[in-house]
């Protein structure tokens, strides 16, 4: 009987500890709040620069979300970025190319486009037996070179998108939120109810956790890490959207750097880098941190450089917590199992 109770008591450790880190990541946000308000006042706790900090934070967290199932299931998706540059490029130019097309049309193909290049990498994974750093590493740079390719140099610009496709980032449809924010935020509570209530989600916290086990209990990995990889470029298609229509100035290089920000959001959130543990709650803090931080330092004019060094360390430090949270986890199987 003790020795069954062992895979409960772990997982009750490894809750407890996320619900820490989501706590954590609480307290680390309100800190810096009032550090950096006291030093900047009205330029950083403004409900104006507030807005501006979460409108940019918006499209990271749709992205983080995707990242998050690809997480989840002990993979990672460094292609993401690159995703992002390629529909909302491809989306600007159709509008570029055909004047008039109807704005859903090019949405709907811009997703699509995400969700094919997701499966491209989930096909790498699963069917190619690509180990998924490779893959994605590979994909960055092919996704990116055809964004260079298709642009051929040339640009988007402002008056060549339509006022609707613009709209669906300026319009502040419920209590003066854009719509960016609205939609991210509803991103998070889809995927977090698909990962806590359906046994999809189960299931790709199984993975993540064993893969071997979940294999043994029938449950078809491959299938779901295709399935993790395809959402994941969804949801980057979904970003690309939300990336031309904020900007409407479009060339090759959107998104580029993104790739950094998203595993840092997605680590720092609390969802272990090396899989079954975590949730997309904690991914969309780890974005608004990151984004408050770049916010802080843009305010205090500190060189970029700054958040780059800073999303790094984040890095460093949360895999080193994951680490000692999948050692302790283990040791504690494992005393289970000898009582």
């Amino acid at each position: 009987m003790a020795s069954r109770s062992a895979p409960g008591r772990a997982d009750r450790l490894v809750t407890l500890v996320g619900r820490v880190r989501e706590l954590g990541l609480l307290i680390a946000l309100l800190v810096l709040v009032v550090a950096v308000g006291l030093r900047a006042g009205d330029r950083f706790l403004s409900l104006g620069n507030l807005r501006t900090v979460l409108l940019a934070v918006s499209i990271l967290a749709v992205m983080a979300a995707g990242q998050t199932l690809v997480v989840l299931t002990r993979n990672v998706d460094l292609s993401v970025a690159s995703i992002v540059g390629l529909t909302t490029f491809v989306a600007g130019d159709l509008f570029k190319q055909n004047p008039g097309i109807a704005v859903p049309l090019v949405v709907g193909l811009a997703c699509l486009l995400g969700l094919a290049l997701g499966a491209i990498n989930g096909a790498l994974v699963t069917v190619g037996r690509v180990p998924a750093i490779v893959a994605t590493l590979g994909t960055l740079y092919v996704y990116r070179g055809t964004t260079f390719w298709i642009a051929g140099g040339e640009q988007v610009n402002v008056s060549d998108v339509p006022d609707g496709y613009r709209d669906i980032a300026m319009t502040r449809a419920v209590a003066d939120v854009p719509n960016p924010i609205l939609i991210a935020g509803a991103i998070a509570l889809v995927v977090a109810y698909v990962l806590r209530y359906t046994r999809i989600g189960r299931q790709l916290y199984a993975i993540g956790s064993n893969p071997d086990a979940a294999r043994l209990a029938g449950i078809r990995s491959d299938r779901l890490v295709f399935g993790a990889f395809a959402a994941c470029g969804l949801l980057c298609g979904l970003a690309g959207v939300l990336w031309g229509a904020r900007y409407g100035r479009i060339d090759s290089r959107a998104a580029t750097g993104y790739e950094l920000q998203v595993v840092a959001a997605v680590v720092v959130g609390g969802v272990n880098i090396f899989g079954g543990a975590g949730t997309v709650l904690g991914a969309v803090l780890g974005a608004v941190l990151l984004g408050t931080v770049a916010n802080a330092l843009t305010i205090l004019r500190f060189d970029a450089f700054w958040l780059q060094a800073i999303s790094g360390l984040a890095i460093l430090i949360a895999v080193t917590i994951d680490l000692l949270i999948t050692r302790r986890v283990g040791r504690t199987l494992l005393a289970g199992r000898n009582r």
